[in-house]
């Protein structure tokens, strides 16, 4: 039996574990599409996210209301109430005012810095194989994935090793919380993550305004903005919070859900190990098809129409990134996962416009980094019997593997 639009639910886990067959209908019969019995419209087609993301007057990033989930209990509320409001700085903010705190991340993610972090990451990477290689197998994000792009920004922000574990548990909680897709459980232990994040960052904040150091936080405590004022406490956390997700849990995602595109696709595995120097456009093809930052919200400022359809003020809208990669009209057998690919690039998996992510660069540059020595060092990479079911965090934003257990074989190191 064939299925229709109504036969969805847009925020069942089923559905977000494997959406593409609703992408497709969306994209083909109502490609503005209102969820039923709300006032959310779903957006899927490539240009019309593109025409949305440039209308800023019109479509608004100011969206930080809606991150609170929508059933959060008095005990998460009463917790909440307790920390310190997040500041609207990047991403749920507008511009012009949106310009003066990304002029201070563009410097932090300029090409020219990028490049000079090559050989420091091109080492953490070698250090984590060096500690899953002769074992023969791994579980792939946790031994990998995961601390590869928690180590880059954490040393940037000039945070311990030592902390890593817990950083990543906080980083996990305000994803899930971005998400919102989480239990009343688990927003309860969400809500006390949250908070112990606060208070750690807000002494480290403390401390670097005292003493500075050569790390991130000390320059965004410390700096002055364009009316000469410092930025403040709630400033500098909602910054630091943004790069802690947005810097490690979509690279995280990216880089496991491509191994497994290549594991899955022989061919495209022998492609990639014969013609090496297609690394760049498999990076941008693994970027397209796995489109870690799914979706993200826009509020619409006043009536308008939108390519025939009726929005009201303070409609909001879902911008279906991972849908938009995937649009036949701009993609050729869009389904495919091909490292030949001649518009890979295209994709919008970084956003686009004044919302660009600031951190693409980098990105890339971890993601070449790690499968080119990946490629390197361990060879007939498989997915490990009966550990994998390859299914996703339940997440209305973010999109990420749970696990990615991998079986492989040591390469002999050359002339041996």
């Amino acid at each position: 039996m064939t299925k229709k639009l109504e036969d969805y639910n847009f925020f069942d886990e089923e559905v977000l574990e494997c959406p593409f067959e609703f992408y497709r209908l969306a994209r083909r019969e109502a490609p503005i599409y209102q969820l039923p019995g709300t006032n959310i419209y779903l957006v899927t087609r490539h240009a019309d996210i593109r025409a949305m993301l440039k209308d800023t007057d019109t479509f608004s990033s100011d969206f930080a209301h809606l991150l609170t989930g929508p059933t959060e209990s008095d005990e998460v509320k009463a917790l909440y109430a307790e920390a310190i409001e997040p500041a609207n700085t990047l991403l749920t903010l507008d511009p012009p005012r949106h310009k003066v705190y990304r002029s201070l991340v563009n410097k932090v993610f300029s090409a020219r810095r990028v490049e000079q972090m090559h050989d420091y990451i091109a080492q953490i990477v070698d250090e984590l194989i060096d500690g899953f290689i002769d074992k023969g197998e791994c579980e792939f994000i946790e031994a990998f994935a995961s601390p590869l792009p928690l180590m880059v920004i954490a040393d940037q922000l000039g945070i311990e090793r030592e902390l890593l574990p817990k950083f990543k548990m906080w980083s996990d909680s305000l994803a899930a919380r971005l998400g919102q897709m989480a239990t009343p459980e688990e927003q309860v232990g969400i809500a006390h993550a949250v908070m112990e994040y606060q208070e750690y960052i807000l002494g480290v904040i403390n401390a670097r305004r005292r003493d500075p150091r050569d790390d991130m936080i000390s320059d965004l405590a410390n700096i002055e903005i364009d009316d000469g004022r410092k930025l403040n406490d709630a400033e500098v956390m909602s910054i630091v919070q943004q790069f802690l997700v947005a810097g490690n849990e979509t690279t995280t995602s990216s880089l496991a859900g491509g191994l497994l595109s290549l594991i899955q696709d022989p061919a495209q595995m022998q492609l990639i190990r014969a013609e090496p120097e297609r690394l760049d456009n498999m990076v941008e093809e693994v970027l397209r098809t796995e489109t870690p930052s799914a979706g993200l919200w826009r509020v619409v400022t006043r009536d308008t129409e939108f390519n025939g359809v009726q929005l009201a003020k303070e409609s909001l809208v879902m911008l279906r990134y991972h849908s938009a990669n995937r649009d036949e009209a701009v993609f050729e057998d869009a389904e495919s996962f091909d490292l030949c690919r001649r518009n890979a690039d295209d994709h919008i998996a970084f956003g686009q416009g004044t919302h660009f992510c600031p951190g693409a660069m980098l990105a890339r540059k971890e993601m070449k980094l790690a499968y080119s020595r990946l490629f390197a060092r361990i060879d007939n990479i498989r997915l490990a019997p009966g550990k994998n079911d390859l299914t996703h965090w339940p997440n209305m934003v973010l999109r990420g593997l749970k696990c990615l257990h991998i079986t492989f074989d040591e390469k002999a190191a050359p002339g041996t």
